[in-house]
């Protein structure tokens, strides 16, 4: 419950913040005002912010620990050629690293993420959630897809 109230707390925040601060400090500001639409632009785009910080980090995480999980399987399936799973998988890590590390500096993998969250404490610890949650979230998701579509 304590990560859901956090998270409801700082959105909340931001769209006070950003929408209701743009509004009484920027709207009537003397002849450079923002005006109407500018006040509904600063309330959209707070919105579209959060969900960038918040949704996208999820769904990054995710997305990458489902494909991980099914080059993982599908590479060690016995129908995989032998001997070459540690290839596929090491080189899709680097993928999933490629294209995580920008969006949430990549997890995919809960122990990996709370080592560093022990030792930095604080925000690192308050946004473990998405790092144990997501993962486990995307590994069920990977193990479904490859049960349903790729298993023999």
């Amino acid at each position: 419950m304590g990560p859901k109230l956090t998270a409801e707390f700082l959105g909340t925040f931001w769209l006070v913040f950003g929408g209701c601060g743009s509004a009484v400090l920027a709207a009537a500001f003397p002849e450079l005002g923002i005006g109407f639409l500018g006040t509904a632009l600063a309330f959209g785009l707070t919105v579209l912010t959060m969900a960038y910080a918040v949704v996208a980090a999820f769904v990054a995480e995710v997305v990458l620990t489902a494909f991980f999980l099914l080059v993982i399987l599908g590479s060690t399936d016995a129908r995989a050629p032998a001997g070459f799973a540690p290839i596929a998988i090491g080189l899709c890590l680097t993928l999933i690293h490629l294209i995580g590390i920008p969006v949430t500096n990549t997890s995919v993998n809960p122990a990996r993420s709370t080592g560093p969250a022990l030792f930095v404490g604080g925000w690192a610890l308050s946004q473990l959630w998405l790092f144990w949650l997501a993962p486990l979230v995307g590994a069920a998701l990977g193990g479904l897809v490859y049960r349903a579509a790729l298993e023999d």
